[in-house]
């Protein structure tokens, strides 16, 4: 499928090609319902003023700002959506996809969406790609090595959080990411796996911590990561949640930057990866994919019911 050229202003035109345009399939939007899963602080809800729209997260803080705001929302998991099949006009995940560690996970995530919208409605993917725009500050993060890929995305990986822990975080509220990417050369699929495999299964007798992301030459065929993200302090003060963190080892103080860093998991798609993993998908077919901003997007239109 040709990829279609749009426009630079970032984000906000590629949702209001779904939100105001409907993708050109001539279907009035008026008084539409828009789905959005993993709405974060609410962002682009109410992007439309002549749609509805209903957001959802996995995270109550959040959640709780969205409210404060006057928007409809709810927390939910977004593999597993509180709504019925067909209930929507159209979906949105924007940036959600990328944070789910198994490609099981990610594909039920697309799944869901689907399901909750109308035949023919539209559904919007967003996702940071691999090929970045950006080359400068990659190094900030931290490929995961095979340690903690076996952790995270392994065979023997955990797909529920027990309930049972005896340390608890409590949410914090999602601030403004700075976070910038590198853009990554384009290998064949299946060499980068086999080199990333041989990468990631050395020893560590060197010295160096597990997470140690001084090889740069991983940083080619890496596609998991841990990536910084920064809450300034005196929002970290508000939460209260920031002091346990960091004294549990789950986050770092930076003074220099006046903030509290947590790591958060990336997995960053390759070029087509995105349409591989929407294609297994029953009853829909892409409308578009195109590159925009360092991201990988996709339209898909339900076609079944």
């Amino acid at each position: 499928m040709m990829m279609t050229e749009h426009c630079g202003s970032g984000f906000l035109c590629c949702h209001e090609e779904i939100l105001v345009s409907s993708a050109g399939n001539g279907k009035s939007i008026i008084g539409s319902l828009v789905l959005d899963a993993g709405c974060g602080n609410g962002k682009y809800l109410g992007l439309n003023p002549n749609c509805y729209f209903i957001g959802c997260d996995i995270s109550a803080p959040l959640i709780n700002i969205c409210a404060d705001k006057g928007h409809e929302v709810l927390v939910a998991d977004a593999v597993n959506l509180p709504y019925r099949s067909g209930y929507g006009d159209a979906a949105i995940s924007i940036a959600v996809l990328h944070h789910l560690s198994t490609e099981i996970r990610r594909k039920k995530a697309v799944e869901e969406l689907i399901r909750v919208v109308k035949p023919g409605g539209l559904v919007l993917i967003t996702v940071w790609a691999r090929e970045q725009e950006d080359k400068a500050l990659v190094n900030k993060w931290t490929p995961l090595n095979q340690k903690y890929l076996e952790e995270w995305i392994g065979p023997g990986s955990p797909r529920v959080r027990s309930s049972s822990s005896s340390f608890s975080l409590k949410s914090i509220p999602e601030t403004e990411e700075n976070c910038a990417v590198e853009q990554l050369k384009d290998v064949d699929e299946e060499s980068a796996e086999k080199t990333l495999h041989e990468i990631t299964c050395s020893n560590s007798s060197d010295g160096h911590s597990p997470l140690d992301s001084t090889n740069k030459a991983s940083s080619l065929y890496q596609q998991e990561y841990f990536v910084p993200w920064h809450l300034p302090y005196h929002r970290a003060e508000v939460s209260g949640a920031s002091v346990n963190a960091v004294a549990n080892g789950l986050a770092r103080k930076d003074d220099k930057k006046g903030a509290v860093v947590y790591d958060r998991y990336y997995h960053v798609f390759s070029e087509g990866e995105l349409e591989r993993l929407v294609s297994g998908v029953d009853g829909s077919v892409i409308v578009d994919r195109f590159y925009d901003k360092s991201n990988w997007c996709i339209i898909l239109e339900k076609t079944s019911s």
